[in-house]
């Protein structure tokens, strides 16, 4: 009788039934038959110089490749690396399935090593979490997180399994290997509350449409593009929402970025939102006035009247409640609303459309994201990271591309250090697309020695960092707090990044002046390499995001 090993059922059930074909990982003992079936069924591992990464990296293939990422850690310090990225995948709702290894279970209690009690630590930043006992059930605990990481509001599993089970071989014939299931639950709203969401909409006279990550997960270009047709509503779409509807749609208010989102939510006599949280960003929907009707879809139903009551409420996946809606709505025309928007944004962004034509000594960040844009274009997708560098990003490039301008930064955890593990994925998830990362000089140093991964694995992303010399966002709202005397911990000098990553077997590049931009950006594609363009910025300039974050943190 045909015998398997514990860990070659994990590689067997992921490539035969979940069709997973790259995991990220760092090797470890206690996972080491997991490695070796990952060489048995042919599945690609991208093995990362940080856990952090991997789990980063899971997340972002989540978002990038339309299937939940799958990472792999090994026990303790590996578990413990990839917490972070693990609470970043919570809060953004991402399907991410992390396998970990532990301590031997024989060993319980006796002091083994890197024995700690891991399902504790990790149940309160994932929607499932498990430990498997028993070999012949591995291909049914992977089946469970597999579900439950994509059911309903998306997010990370996890799921240990201890060596005990993994090292033992049983025969394959008594192992369950069901066929994934292929039907799919969709909660629909009640039609009284569908025709109540048609008739606000249907009489608004200044409607905006925002659509979140909930807009992206449900892949809903279809019905979102039906939807704005009939209704000629302006909109914008955010987090890996964005790009369902592509940023240069005649009515995407993405060519006046934030302040298009600020001006339209303060001014619109209804805001419908899709698939968006109204978290802190939007002043947890204070941004809002009383007088403003709001229709909400979330496929969560507590979100429906978080942080602000809705006036029609609907619950289901943003793509089938969209789809739902359409036949219920007026053919509107909107175009004097929609220009009277653009032109009130335009005149709070006058300055900002100056900076992008006009050279400046020292480089202002928002000459540097108009000289990428110019030069990369619409077909690519970009991923940014840092504090005042997301700003700059997320309101100067433009993408065809579905998530082709990501900032993970700017979510609910704020966690910096995403950057690079994002646009390796994404490389990875569509090769055949250009991938440049924005990067501050400070969430730079949190993953930089993944440029060692790029290049083991052929990953040729273009790094641009927005070299300020200090962690940006943070010393300018120290200057408005404590005073400019006052700094402390904020300000890290220049440093050559660039020289780094040619250390590292990578292309890289040093640019001081505005003419250098365009020239460095062409060499480092031209490289074939991962490359690093060292640019150094003005330090004194600072983005509109900053006061914002600043006022969330005052106590008075």
């Amino acid at each position: 009788m045909t015998q398997i090993l514990g860990g070659h059922l994990v590689g067997k059930y992921l490539k035969e039934i979940e069709k997973v074909d790259t995991v990220f990982c760092i090797s470890g003992g206690h996972i080491e038959s997991i490695l070796d079936s990952f060489t048995e069924y042919e599945i690609r591992t991208v093995d990362v110089r940080h856990e952090q990464a991997a789990a980063m990296m899971a997340h972002a293939w989540s978002v990038y490749a339309g299937t939940p990422g799958v990472c792999l850690v090994t026990a303790g310090p590996g578990f413990t690396n990839a917490v972070t990225g693990i609470a970043n995948a919570y809060l953004d709702n991402a399907p991410l399935v992390v396998l970990s290894g532990k301590h031997p279970l024989r060993d319980d209690l006796k002091g083994a090593l890197q024995e700690m009690n891991q399902i504790d630590v990790i149940k309160s930043i994932t929607k499932w979490a498990a430990t498997c006992y028993e070999t012949k059930r591995i291909p049914e605990y992977l089946s469970m997180a597999f579900r439950h990481a994509v059911s309903g509001r998306p997010g990370p599993v996890f799921l240990e399994l201890p060596p005990d089970i993994l090292n033992v071989r049983v025969p394959l014939a008594q192992v369950p290997m069901s066929a994934r299931p292929t039907r799919k639950f969709t909660v629909h709203p009640d039609d009284w509350d569908l025709r109540q969401a048609a008739d606000i909409i249907n009489n608004a006279r200044r409607p905006l449409f925002i659509g979140g990550s909930g807009v992206g997960l449900s892949r809903c270009s279809a019905a979102l593009g039906q939807f704005i047709d009939r209704t000629g509503i302006p909109f914008i779409l955010t987090n890996c929402g964005r790009g369902e509807l592509p940023d240069s749609h005649p009515l995407s208010l993405w060519d006046v970025g934030n302040v298009g989102i600020q001006l339209g939510m303060m001014q619109a006599d209804v805001v419908i939102a899709a698939g968006l949280r109204f978290n802190w960003l939007l002043q947890s929907g204070a941004i809002i006035p009383p007088a403003t009707k709001v229709v909400r879809i979330d496929i969560d139903p507590h979100e429906i009247d978080r942080n602000r009551t809705a006036d029609a409420g609907l619950v289901g996946d943003a793509s089938s409640v969209l789809g739902q809606l359409v036949p219920l709505l007026k053919r509107g025309e909107h175009s004097a609303w929609t220009r009277d928007l653009r032109t009130a944004s335009r005149a709070f962004l006058t300055s900002e459309l100056e900076l992008r034509e006009k050279p400046s000594n020292p480089i202002h960040p928002i000459r540097l994201v108009a000289q990428i844009q110019k030069f990369v274009g619409e077909d690519a997708i970009y991923v940014i990271d840092g504090g005042d560098t997301c700003y700059f990003g997320l309101t100067g490039f433009s993408s065809r591309e579905k998530a082709g301008v990501m900032a993970t930064a700017a979510g609910l955890l704020g966690c910096l250090g995403t950057g690079i593990p994002f646009a390796m994925a994404a490389k990875l998830a569509r090769p055949d697309k250009k991938v440049l990362l924005l990067n501050g000089d400070g969430s730079f140093g949190f993953n930089s020695m993944e440029f060692d991964t790029m290049v083991r694995r052929n990953i040729p992303v273009v790094c641009v960092v927005n070299n300020d010399q200090a962690w940006g966002m943070i010393k300018h709202s120290q200057e408005l707090s404590i005073g400019a005397e006052r700094l402390q911990c904020c300000e890290l000098g220049v440093r050559p990044y660039e020289k780094m990553v040619e250390g590292l077997g990578g292309y890289g590049e040093l640019v001081t002046r505005d003419e250098e931009i365009v020239p460095a950006l062409k060499r480092a594609f031209d490289s074939g390499k991962p490359a690093c363009i060292n640019v150094i910025t003005d330090p004194t300039v600072t983005s509109p995001a900053t006061p914002l974050f600043y006022q969330s943190l005052k106590m008075d």
